[in-house]
């Protein structure tokens, strides 16, 4: 049945908690479950990408885990404009030291699309032409935190405002079973779980964006065939460094579902 339908795999946004996609990736990757199609909104789209390139998800894990603090420290190319604080050059070039300078969209192994806002119209903007690394950065684009990327003339901020799980965009391209991952957490149960340590500048602009978007993740997830929601609550919006505990909750998740993805695929 695999061989006569596409599938397409929807990887959300939310900052560090899409870390989780790397778990979902190697369950999928172990229990010989193909993808045929990727979308990607802001994290979704940087993990995306990669695997879209042809960097398993050992891979990816093992490049995630290189994100120490210190690390991080060393991305803030902190630069502030009249749109951002972060100038964003320096994340492309740790993109480029995974997947090269000049990659473009035709050069990926599996088609590949990801999600931005266009700031100045609000709508959605597809980028799935030009190059790879691009349109990363119009993806992750958070408002105020990274400055404002240009692509095609158009401004261009993080994708989740719009489509923060792009199932639509997959439905687009062609595929016939959608899986999607959703790490944007229920907006009450993340409150109980910050109240005691309050929340930082980052985790105030993520919620900003998921008070806005609560009901849009619903919607966006609805065309999907199955839903993987990893329970990582618990992880901050700018804890990068507990990649592993993200990817364990992806793996737990998507283990969840793998017997009813078999089952409705046709996969022994």
């Amino acid at each position: 049945m695999t061989e006569t339908r596409k599938i397409g795999l929807a990887l959300g946004g939310g900052a560090a908690r899409g870390l989780a996609h790397i778990g979902v990736l190697s369950v999928l990757q172990e229990e010989g479950i193909p993808i045929d199609i990727i979308s990607g909104t802001s994290a979704g789209a940087v993990i995306g990408a990669l695997y879209a390139y042809g960097i398993d998800s050992n891979g990816i894990r093992n490049f995630v885990r290189g994100l120490t603090r210190k690390r991080l420290i060393s991305l803030t190319d902190l630069i502030p404009s009249r749109s951002g604080l972060i100038q964003g050059e320096k994340i492309k070039d740790l993109l480029e030291d995974a997947i090269g300078t000049d990659i473009m969209f035709t050069d990926l192994k599996i088609p590949f699309a990801c999600i931005a806002t266009d700031i100045m119209t609000g709508e959605e903007v597809v980028i799935n032409q030009g190059s790879v690394l691009d349109g990363i950065r119009a993806s992750i684009s958070i408002p105020l935190i990274f400055s404002v990327a240009t692509w095609n003339s158009r401004y261009l901020v993080d994708g989740g405002l719009v489509n923060p799980v792009p199932v639509s965009t997959l439905q687009r391209m062609g595929a016939d079973f959608i899986l999607a991952v959703n790490v944007i957490p229920k907006f009450k149960a993340e409150i109980k779980k910050k109240k005691l340590k309050g929340p930082g500048i980052l985790d105030i602009i993520m919620h900003t964006m998921y008070i806005g978007n609560t009901l849009l993740v619903r919607y966006s997830l609805a065309g999907a065939d199955i839903s993987i929601e990893p329970q990582v609550m618990h992880i901050g919006s700018g804890d990068f460094h507990k990649a592993d505990e993200c990817i364990l909750q992806g793996e737990r998740a998507a283990r969840e579902h793998v017997q009813e993805i078999k089952m409705r695929l046709g996969i022994s």
